[in-house]
């Protein structure tokens, strides 16, 4: 018999207050001068990272189940809840998360002319579907929350982009994310009618089920097919280069650093059809496989940092979804581990190029070069972050990639040893567009002449690799925090009912 999940209810709704903020704050972003806009903006997104932060030092790590539980009834005869709550595998998103949209915001401080009001808007209203994501334990609840989140992408593409194509890129990305809608609704809907008692989105309830079921495949399938688009999993990638060119570099910031496409595998695709999940497993290891070293190799040819950065990911992605599916320990802490390092990690790498395409006007390798000599900083920063998403020691990266190394070879030796072998494909065209675009003769009079960091772009950097650097040291206080949920997750993934 399956264990009633303990729910610890909120005694104050934080997760709410966070949730009402961020779309409250955009609208007085929205209706103030662009000067006061961005300061409204970054005063919300500071005030979110607060809330959050509360939640995390409330959060009791030893305790089984979620926490900060909100209930309440929304269509009662359909079992859709207002339901929000937190467990280990969530909880740290919240400010990880809150930090990238700070960052992010300051980017963008005087590089948003056009619009600057709505510009900030949409992005808090973004910030808001992202937490939103993280919190919903009711399965319409997250749909809502998975889809509102691509509207104001659109417009941030469309309207700010920096490439001559922004326009099919927003559309490219649109249309990919309403397409992975479609399987994941339906998903939800087959995962609803299973249970004995009537219809129930209620993803608590639906855990109890979960290893009962007859339509483990059907679900599995939808619901990893849905999540896969958003990843993105090769082969379906091909929105990601198209937009890491074409849209605002601080946009694709935040595409790179919140994967929410791996956090829904973890937290809805294999729990709810852990059956299914054990008897595809091996195929996920093909396709893991495959997205790892496509990823690199695609990125080793890249001849501009915002492309090669974009495959860069593709394949670290991977490497992480190589992780889940491993289905140990090792594999899952690392992977939540590595989704965390995200948000800091590939998008502060996101958001120097933005700072080098301000001063340049462009992240063609062949026309950089030199940037040391006149931007020593912004080079030291990228070299620092560099190294992390390497998994250099003494950065944050190391033990995520240990982690991930050791899950996905106690899975598949074959997986391992690529896992092993994309690390030196990874130095190799790092090292080599870092020595191009950095290093070596200055070849235009404009990069000579460029500024080095502002203060404002030396916090954001600051801020970012102090935490990466961090927790490089000190990896137990995420370990901590994440121990007791991804022991649990295994052992409902491992769970057989007679």
């Amino acid at each position: 018999m399956i264990e009633t999940i303990p729910l610890s209810s909120a005694s104050f709704p934080w997760l709410s207050l966070l949730l009402l903020l961020l779309p409250l704050g955009g609208l007085i972003a929205a209706s103030l001068a662009p000067r006061e806009a961005r300061w409204a903006a970054l005063a919300t997104a500071v005030g979110a990272l607060i809330i959050s932060l509360v939640v995390v030092i409330g959060f009791n790590p030893q305790q089984e189940g979620f926490q900060f539980v909100e209930r309440s009834p929304w269509i009662p005869s359909l079992d859709i809840n207002y339901l929000l709550g937190v467990d280990g595998l969530s909880v740290l998103f919240l400010p990880f998360t809150a930090l990238l949209f700070i960052g992010v915001i300051l980017a963008s401080w005087n590089a948003i002319q056009n619009l600057p009001r709505l510009f900030f808007a949409l992005i808090l209203l973004l910030e808001m579907a992202i937490m939103g994501i993280f919190c919903a334990l009711d399965t319409i609840l997250f749909f809502l929350f998975w889809e509102l989140s691509v509207l104001p992408i659109y417009f941030l593409i469309s309207l700010w982009g920096i490439g001559p194509n922004r326009r099919y890129a927003g559309v490219k990305y649109t249309l990919f994310m309403l397409s992975g809608g479609v399987p994941l609704l339906l998903g939800f809907v087959v995962l609803a009618l299973q249970t004995s008692e009537g219809i129930s989105f209620d993803y608590t309830r639906l855990l109890h089920i979960a290893h009962t079921h007859d339509y483990q495949t059907a679900i599995f399938i939808l619901l990893t097919l849905a999540f896969a688009v958003k990843l993105p999993l090769f082969p379906l990638h091909s929105w990601l280069p198209v937009v890491a060119q074409e849209a605002p570099t601080q946009v694709v910031a935040l595409l790179v650093g919140l994967k929410v496409g791996v956090y829904g595998m973890i937290r809805f695709a294999f729990p709810l059809a852990p059956s299914a999940a054990q008897d595809f497993q091996y195929i996920l290891i093909g396709l893991g496989m495959l997205g790892v070293l496509y990823g690199a190799l695609a990125a080793l040819g890249q001849t501009n940092l915002r492309r090669m950065l974009a495959f860069s990911s593709l394949s670290h992605v991977a490497m992480v979804f190589l992780g889940v599916v491993s289905m140990n320990q090792q594999g899952l802490q690392g992977a939540i581990f590595q989704l965390l390092n995200f948000t800091l990690i590939a998008s502060g790498l996101f958001i120097i190029i933005g700072f080098i395409h301000q001063r340049v006007g462009s992240s063609e390798i062949p026309s950089l070069g030199g940037i040391a000599k006149s931007m020593p900083l912004l080079t030291t920063f990228f070299f620092i972050l560099g190294a992390a998403n390497l998994g250099i020691p003494g950065t944050s990266g190391f033990p995520a990639e240990f982690l991930l190394t050791i899950g996905v070879l106690e899975a598949s030796l074959g997986a391992g040893l690529l896992a092993l072998f994309s690390i030196i494909l990874a130095a190799a065209y790092f090292l080599s567009a870092y020595r191009q675009a950095f290093l070596g003769k200055t070849r235009h009079a404009s990069i000579g002449e460029s500024p080095d960091l502002k203060p404002r772009e030396l916090f954001i950097m600051l801020l970012f690799t102090s935490i990466v650097l961090f927790f490089g040291f000190y990896p137990q206080g995420i370990l901590d925090l994440i121990s007791t949920s991804s022991s649990n997750w295994l052992e409902r993934m491992t769970l057989l009912i007679e």
